[in-house]
């Protein structure tokens, strides 16, 4: 039995940096695309063997490619980000974090917020009804 001549070729750094970010995600904390997804994706479907089929069900990618996209050594192909950022908001703020898309970025956690603002208050007119209605 002889090993393989070829072996696995990891992408080089390229030394590229992310814009200063205002929002909740630190440039400093990631020097690369690829830690940056990976962290995303450990966040918004976890770091298990159901989280690595979960993504593999959305982008129909393999299970390597999908560990490697978790363990951060490789990130998603363009058609693979697309269908992540289709299926998770936590992967779409990254995206535009990554693009320097901070007023989208503001934008979208704003209008996120007001949507859980009106469910609270529905919820509150829900509880104070039932409060009268019950003698």
């Amino acid at each position: 039995m002889s090993f393989r001549k070829k072996v696995r070729n990891f992408r080089t750094k390229t030394g590229r940096t992310f814009p200063i970010s205002s929002g909740n995600i630190e440039a400093s904390e990631y020097d690369d695309f690829t830690s940056l997804i990976a962290e995303t994706l450990i966040d918004a479907f976890g770091n298990n063997r159901a989280a690595a089929k979960s993504i593999m069900r959305i982008t129909r990618a393999g299970e390597r490619t999908v560990k490697n996209w978790l363990e951060g050594k490789n990130a998603p192909s363009s058609e693979n980000l697309v269908e992540l950022v289709h299926h998770s908001d936590e992967v779409l703020e990254a995206f535009l974090f990554i693009a320097g898309r901070h007023e989208i970025l503001a934008m979208k956690k704003l209008m996120n917020s007001r949507d859980e603002l009106v469910q609270m208050i529905r919820f509150i007119d829900e509880l104070v009804s039932s409060d009268f209605d019950d003698p």
